[in-house]
């Protein structure tokens, strides 16, 4: 290798509450020689990285702008509300958007959840971030409805969260640019959608093996080699000598 050429690496970037651990450990354990790279990114810049060229993919919030963008959904998340251990939704095992009507929903300017109609009273403020937001449900200002991720992320031993059933919901996607899809974004899309190692998807065909010839057991006979006869007791008639008359 020469001093100008720069060894192969994947960039990959994740929204806060993604948890790529389980990608990243199969990718390192099928391309050993090539580095990836984490890069953590606020899900409002996530698509201007991919558009600058800051990453080869990322796990993302969708929607997705598809003008110029890949992407592949994976899964969507729970809704929850993030409250006080001692508050009353503590109780329950589910709460609806109505049940949050006389409390105060903080509503921070990353949230990502898109609301039509914004549960609960709003707050003076917005919070600048959902880290922000769940100091003050800690301080007994509000609550705070996110994606799940998000509140396990911020966990704090004084607070819980229960799932809001009629809440938007937030899903995960994988998203690359669409002029950028190299043989190393192939190579994380494939471990992303659980093909093995073994699937020919993107790979050469393995060479054919030769067959294995049927084994001699099992009672089969060999055919006698040309110009020999079978021996006496190998399944053809006995001969004995001529009797002399009297």
């Amino acid at each position: 290798m020469t001093g100008s050429e720069v060894p192969p690496s994947f960039r990959l970037a994740y929204v806060p509450g993604v948890t790529p651990t389980k990608w990243v450990r199969i990718w390192n354990e099928r391309l050993p020689g090539v580095p990836l790279n984490l890069i953590g990114v606020p899900a409002a810049e996530a698509f201007d990285m991919l558009r600058a060229g800051g990453a080869d993919a990322g796990f993302v919030r969708l929607p997705v702008d598809r003008t110029d963008l890949s992407a592949i959904p994976l899964y969507t998340e729970t809704t929850v509300v993030v409250v006080p251990k001692d508050h009353v939704v503590a109780a329950v095992d589910e709460v609806s958007a109505e049940d949050l009507a006389d409390d105060i929903v903080l509503h921070p300017l990353d949230d990502v959840l898109g609301w039509e109609r914004l549960p609960g009273r709003p707050a003076i403020e917005r919070p600048a971030t959902t880290a922000d937001a769940v100091e003050l449900v800690a301080a007994g200002v509000g609550l705070l409805v996110v994606p799940q991720s998000l509140a396990r992320l911020h966990h704090r031993k004084d607070l819980t969260y229960r799932p809001v059933s009629d809440a938007p919901e937030s899903r995960i996607a994988l998203s690359w640019p669409q002029d950028a899809t190299t043989d190393l974004v192939e190579q994380f899309i494939g471990i992303v959608r659980g093909r093995t190692v073994n699937s020919t998807r993107g790979r050469p065909p393995a060479p054919a093996q030769p067959k294995h010839k049927p084994s001699d057991k099992g009672g089969a006979q060999r055919k006698p080699a040309a110009g020999k006869t079978p021996r006496s007791g190998a399944g053809g008639p006995k001969r004995g000598k001529p009797r002399r008359r009297s």
